[in-house]
């Protein structure tokens, strides 16, 4: 007997009839000599509506009174599933992330998880029950309702499935997989059968939409096994798994973009000990992520250092910049909002050495220009003009045999 672990995201509990087809399917599952545990999220687009109205009766929201107000959308839907479910015969026990044991730190609204005590979900399950959990959210240790962030039911299903000692966690949502590139903008991607929990990290770093980053590093960190599946087709679809040294790698297995960073460029500044250190210090207490990090050859002590943020996060960046002008003595400050990063990632790169130049070739052959580079040893990415990375995109795609 397998116990799985099955995350329902929005689209996948919608309406009425796919929370039914949802309980269908977690029916056939035990059907089939399993043990379910589902975690669900909110319904559809209901999060996105109580955001609103939220802004709609206020301009000042506690970010403990919007925990309390977002955790609602799961708790309608694990009780509508457990409904569907006993409709079908399946003894359905709903749980929220505090009953289902799930313990967080006090950061509101972004809530990192720190323990899991599943005893209640083990009960349930020993006793025929088939939980069904609330995803996205947990309670902290000053006993206050927390939300996990963007993907949090994802990282509840992989620190469930890490804390039950489950065979597989299920991820199921309006895809049908991975893909080697976003089917919207390279028509010719392909669903990827398997993959690393390493390629998949930078895919999901690197503008990958299917899994959230804490999620794949929760399940790598646990070990657990994902399989991201479609709940419209209920097809196989990819698996991530630990990367094993007869595994056959495909030197590139895909390419991602990611169009939400915006550059910020650092003129003249003294080439001397510390002022880097003075400005990414003064950025991180702001709590701005910076990612990507450029710092020209020093010419005559003077050098110039870009960096890429979050696009949200430009205004805050420059200004940051600009109050450090006159202490640290720069020349000056300015930005781009119309970059996008376009990235090859594929454990093969690491004994290939002909990808660099590859991707080098293929974007001066279309005449798009290179702003910025960082690699790591499985993945290259560079910065672009906006206008171009679809184009960057398809060309790379074709360029490393990607196409179906």
């Amino acid at each position: 007997m397998a116990l799985i672990v099955q995350k329902y995201g929005g689209t996948s509990v919608g309406d009425a009839e796919r929370i039914r087809a949802v309980a269908d399917h977690i029916a056939r599952t035990i059907r089939q000599g399993n043990q379910v545990v589902a975690v669900v999220s909110a319904m559809g687009k209901s999060t996105d509506d109580l955001l609103r109205l939220a802004n709609d009766v206020s301009s000042v929201i506690p970010p403990r009174e919007m925990d309390m107000l977002l955790t609602s959308g799961e708790r309608i839907s694990m009780s509508l599933l457990c409904m569907a479910l006993a409709d079908l015969g399946i003894d359905g026990a709903s749980f929220t992330g505090s009953q289902a044991g799930i313990i967080t730190d006090t950061d509101h609204t972004r809530a990192k998880i720190l323990e899991v005590r599943p005893d209640r979900l083990r009960t349930a399950l020993d006793a025929g029950a088939t939980p069904v959990v609330a995803g996205f959210q947990g309670m902290s240790t000053d006993k206050d309702i927390t939300t996990l962030g963007r993907g949090g039911s994802d990282v509840t299903a992989v620190a469930l499935a890490a804390a039950l000692g489950a065979d597989v966690c299920e991820i199921y949502t309006d895809v049908t997989g991975v893909f080697s590139a976003d089917p919207r903008v390279v028509p010719s991607a392909h669903r990827i059968p398997k993959v690393s929990f390493e390629e998949m990290l930078e895919m999901a770093a690197t503008g990958g939409r299917v899994l959230m980053l804490r999620s794949v590093e929760f399940a790598r960190n646990h070990h657990v096994p994902l399989h991201v599946r479609s709940s419209f087709t209920w097809e196989p679809g990819t698996w991530i798994v630990e990367e094993e040294e007869s595994m056959e790698h495909a030197i590139v297995s895909a390419v991602t973009h990611d169009t939400s960073e915006a550059k910020v460029t650092v003129h003249g500044v003294p080439d001397r000990p510390g002022l880097a250190a003075q400005l990414f210090r003064a950025l991180a207490d702001r709590s701005v992520n910076v990612d990507m990090i450029v710092q020209n050859t020093s010419a005559e002590g003077i050098t110039d250092i870009s960096f890429t943020v979050p696009r949200d996060d430009l205004e805050t960046s420059v200004d940051v910049a600009e109050s450090l002008r006159e202490n640290m003595g720069f020349a000056g400050v300015d930005s781009d909002d119309h970059i996008a990063r376009v990235s090859v990632i594929g454990a093969g790169m690491k004994s290939y050495p002909g990808v660099t130049a590859t991707m080098f070739e293929t974007l001066a052959t279309k005449g798009i220009n290179i702003e910025m580079i960082s690699t790591s040893s499985i993945r290259i990415s560079c910065v672009v003009d906006q206008d171009q990375v679809e184009d960057a995109m398809r060309a790379l795609h074709d360029a490393f045999g990607l196409s179906a």
